[in-house]
């Protein structure tokens, strides 16, 4: 893999959309899931705790739609459906076992980056609005 110049990003109308559909807020999370073995809907569901039926069925119909994710109907009674990674996604089990894993490491750090920003920012826009809602004099 060839390093990234950051200061020459002449490629980025390529990239963004790929970037856009693979980094959305759930995923990450649901090919994370997948890596290891195929994974039935309702389980999927269980695993991702917080998401919603829809917006699960959602990722999943991106994902297949992008190639990252097969959908297999079983023959089962009721009808379940399984699903698993694709050899395209199975190329993103490093990049994104490495972001899972910084955010494990480092999520409580941003955490805390937050909560000192949010305190500075509302010392900030209390002292201002206190300027702007002074009567004229």
């Amino acid at each position: 893999m060839s390093e990234i110049d950051c200061n020459n990003l002449s490629e980025v109308g390529k990239t963004r959309p790929v970037l856009e559909n693979i980094t959305n807020k759930w995923s990450i999370l649901i090919l994370t899931v997948l890596c290891s073995e195929p994974v039935r809907f309702n389980e999927l569901r269980r695993r991702l705790d917080g998401i919603t039926h829809k917006a699960l069925s959602d990722a999943l119909k991106r994902l297949e739609r992008n190639g990252l994710v097969h959908r297999k109907v079983l023959p089962t009674s009721p009808v379940s459906v399984e699903y698993s990674l694709t050899s395209l996604a199975q190329t993103l089990q490093g990049p994104f076992s490495a972001l899972y894993e910084w955010a494990l490491t480092y999520g409580a750090d941003m955490e805390q980056a937050q909560l000192m920003y949010d305190a500075a920012h509302a010392q900030t826009s209390g002292a201002s609005d206190q300027v702007r809602h002074q009567p004229a004099g």
